[in-house]
């Protein structure tokens, strides 16, 4: 016992965070998508670089 969980729940805790990984990465490169797209929308709107 580690930190007072049981073995199952530490395979459990694993399993979700082996599994929330790949979604991070997915969330991760939209979101630098979007603050991408919203830049070169603000530099377009204006005309050039500020």
């Amino acid at each position: 016992m580690l930190l007072g969980l049981e073995w199952y729940w530490w395979l459990m805790i694993a399993a979700v965070v082996i599994i929330s990984i790949p979604f991070k990465v997915k969330l991760m490169k939209w979101w630098s998508r979007q603050q991408k797209e919203k830049e070169d929308n603000r530099k377009d709107k204006w005309g050039g670089e500020e």
